[in-house]
């Protein structure tokens, strides 16, 4: 059984999981929408930067998100002037961590989906008089369905497992930031603390895995229903 400790950090890390992912999944939708649909100046170039979190080390982007959202960050410093919202050693700003270095996971599922749509029926119904935003509404967006819930549960189980950019942007503080990895990092700094890794390991392990199976399965159905097999 888990320790009031260690159900603290599962919930927190399910928590900061869930909000990652409802944060970054209607930018992502806009996202992949603008790489697979539009040609533009640059457009290799924001590519390259929306999955640039993929590529960087981790504690890289946590490095650059403390430079921009810090206390004295770029803009971290009139968010927290103006409005009071203050993201270092806090629940969210290890969301805003999460969200980040899942964000190009959903991207790059969504596009995926989206690069697969049949143009030519999106081509029929502008002929028949849909304006555009009808098109994508009753055409695109149902097609899409299967990158974007394929995209939502595999930043899920990103988000519940990064490490790097949460301690450099927010550090680990027990009940705030202190997620599944971080709780297991502190374990392992602790003289009787295997035990403690362990479950928490395993608990990783099963919610990782589980998101994975979850995303294949309803993968599966909606392909099903929109009849593509």
């Amino acid at each position: 059984m888990l320790t009031p400790e260690e159900w603290t950090a599962v919930r927190l890390s399910l928590q900061v999981a869930f909000w990652a992912t409802v944060w970054s999944l209607p930018p992502g939708i806009l996202v992949a929408f603008i790489l697979s649909r539009l040609h533009f100046p640059g457009r290799g170039l924001f590519d390259g930067l929306i999955h640039l979190p993929l590529v960087l080390p981790r504690v890289v982007v946590g490095y650059l998100l403390l430079l921009l959202l810090g206390a004295r960050g770029t803009f971290g410093f009139y968010l927290n002037e103006w409005f009071g919202i203050r993201l270092i050693f806090s629940t969210a700003g290890a969301t805003v961590a999460a969200a980040v270095v899942s964000f190009p996971l959903t991207v790059n599922a969504i596009r995926l989906s989206l690069d697969a749509v049949d143009k030519g029926l999106e081509t029929a119904a502008r002929t028949l008089g849909a304006s555009r935003l009808d098109v994508f509404f009753s055409i695109t967006l149902p097609l899409m369905l299967p990158g974007i819930l394929s995209g939502t549960l595999i930043s899920l189980a990103s988000a519940l497992g990064e490490f790097g950019a949460t301690i450099t942007f927010v550090s680990n503080v027990e009940g705030v930031t202190r997620t599944i990895p971080l709780a297991i990092y502190s374990a392992t700094s602790m003289p009787d603390g295997d035990d403690i890794a362990l479950r928490l390991t395993i608990v990783s392990i099963v919610l990782a895995l589980g998101a994975l199976l979850l995303a294949e399965f309803a993968d599966r159905r909606i392909r099903v229903v929109l009849g593509r097999i």
